[in-house]
C-alpha cells in the first residue's frame, strides 16, 4: 500500500477537489479535502510551460488507496491526524470515502471531535451528502473512539464539550469557542476553570472577544 507520497505539485483542481503530485516521474492523482487542498502550495512552472522542480516546493501527503471494481483511487490528506479521522468515518456503517471526504472538507480532525463529544448532528449533516441519520450514526460509533484520542472534549463535570456544547447553531460559532479554548489552554488554565468562565460568553462575538471575555471571568 502507498502510505506517503513526496514530491512536487504539478496540478490541483479546486472544483473537481484533487491534486496531482509528480515524485520520482510519476504523477501521482489524490482525491483531497478542502482542507488538504487549501494547505498545498499552487504548481510552479517554468517559461517552457513546464514543471519548475528546481523551484518547487517538496511536500508530503498521506494516502489512503481505495480499490473498487471500476477502479482504484487514492486520497491525499495533509496531516496523518487527517488520514487517521478519515479512517475512523470510513469504518462507520454506511460512510464511503465520498462521504468522509465530505465531512473532513467541512472540518478539521479537532473539529470534528468537537462535533461528536457534543453530539451536534446537526452540524455534521451539513456536510454534502450525510444526511441526519448518518451523522447521528457517526457520533453514536465514533465518539467514544475520538474520545481517546481528544480527551479534552471528553469526560464529565468540567467538560468542555458539555458546557460549551456548540451553543452557536453556526459551524463557524462552533469554531471559534474551540480556537477560544485552546488559547485558554495553552495559557495554563484548567478545562473546568474555561467552561465556568465561557459559560456566559456570546459565541456569536469574535475570537478576540470571546477569549477576552473568558479572561476577564477568570481573573475574577
Amino acid at each position: 500500500m502507498i502510505y506517503t507520497i513526496s514530491g512536487v505539485v504539478s496540478e490541483t483542481d479546486v472544483i473537481s477537489s484533487f491534486v496531482v503530485i509528480e515524485c520520482g516521474g510519476i504523477g501521482y492523482k489524490l482525491t483531497v479535502t478542502a482542507n488538504t487542498l487549501s494547505s498545498l502550495p499552487s504548481p510552479v512552472y517554468s517559461p517552457s510551460g513546464d514543471i519548475d522542480v528546481s523551484s518547487s516546493q517538496i511536500v508530503k501527503v498521506y494516502t489512503r488507496m481505495a480499490v473498487r471494481e471500476d477502479g482504484v483511487e487514492l486520497y491525499g490528506f495533509s496531516s496523518k491526524e487527517e488520514l487517521d479521522a478519515f479512517r475512523l468515518l470510513v469504518s462507520v456503517s454506511g460512510v464511503g470515502p465520498k462521504a468522509a471526504m465530505s465531512i473532513l472538507s467541512l472540518f478539521t480532525p479537532k473539529k470534528l471531535a468537537l462535533a461528536v463529544a457534543s453530539e451536534d448532528s446537526k452540524a455534521i449533516s451539513r456536510a454534502p451528502g450525510v444526511g441526519g441519520k448518518t451523522a447521528a450514526r457517526i457520533i453514536l460509533e465514533l465518539k467514544d473512539k475520538l474520545a481517546k484520542a481528544y480527551p479534552e472534549f471528553s469526560g464529565s463535570g468540567g467538560d468542555i464539550s458539555t458546557d460549551i456544547s456548540l451553543r452557536s447553531a453556526s459551524a463557524a460559532g462552533g469554531s471559534k469557542l474551540s480556537d477560544a479554548y485552546s488559547a485558554l489552554t495553552v495559557l495554563g488554565y484548567s478545562r473546568s476553570e474555561i467552561a465556568a468562565a465561557m459559560k456566559n460568553v456570546d459565541p456569536d462575538a469574535d475570537l478576540e472577544d470571546i477569549i477576552k471575555s473568558a479572561l476577564a471571568a477568570l481573573m475574577k
